[in-house]
């Protein structure tokens, strides 16, 4: 039998009777969209990463944990995505990424969305990242993105 909670708003929201000892997370109304950089209260001031940026924090933990046994799965599988889809290889030009776009007008999440795309176009990024349109002019944009894609080209 569902359960009346009610929300921040004041507005009832339903929820199914759960076993004791499950943490669950209330059922809200809200409308998620990344485009428009509706990401939830989750994600509100969160600091957002570049995969390259996770890779680098795995790899510094990997030694310790290979020697204490402490592989999980869930570790390991992260491990393997990040080396596979990371596009920076070396600290230095993961800094420079970050330092390029960090005087800009973006969002955290739009930042690292363009960090993690590395899209070559600003056609390709604005379509990709919607939110990102109103808020650089394309010219700004593919600068941005050839800074981007020089480091990453010439990374060592």
């Amino acid at each position: 039998m569902p359960l009346p909670v009610t929300g921040g708003d004041g507005d009832t929201i339903w929820t199914m009777r759960m076993p004791k000892n499950k943490l669950v997370r209330p059922v809200t109304e809200e409308s998620l969209d990344a485009a428009r950089l509706e990401l939830g209260v989750d994600f509100q001031d969160a600091e957002c990463l570049l995969i390259s940026e996770v890779k680098v924090l795995l790899e510094a933990q990997y030694d310790s944990k290979k020697e204490e046994k402490n592989l999980d799965e869930v570790y390991t599988k992260t491990l393997e995505y990040v080396q596979k889809f990371s596009r920076y290889t070396n600290r230095d030009t993961i800094k420079e990424v970050r330092a390029l776009l960090k005087p800009t007008e973006l969002e955290p999440f739009e930042c690292a969305q363009l960090g993690n795309l590395c899209c070559s176009e600003y056609e390709e990024a604005k379509s990709l990242v919607p939110s990102i349109g109103s808020r650089i002019s394309d010219e700004d944009l593919d600068s941005l993105l050839k800074q981007m894609d020089s480091l990453k080209k010439y990374q060592g």
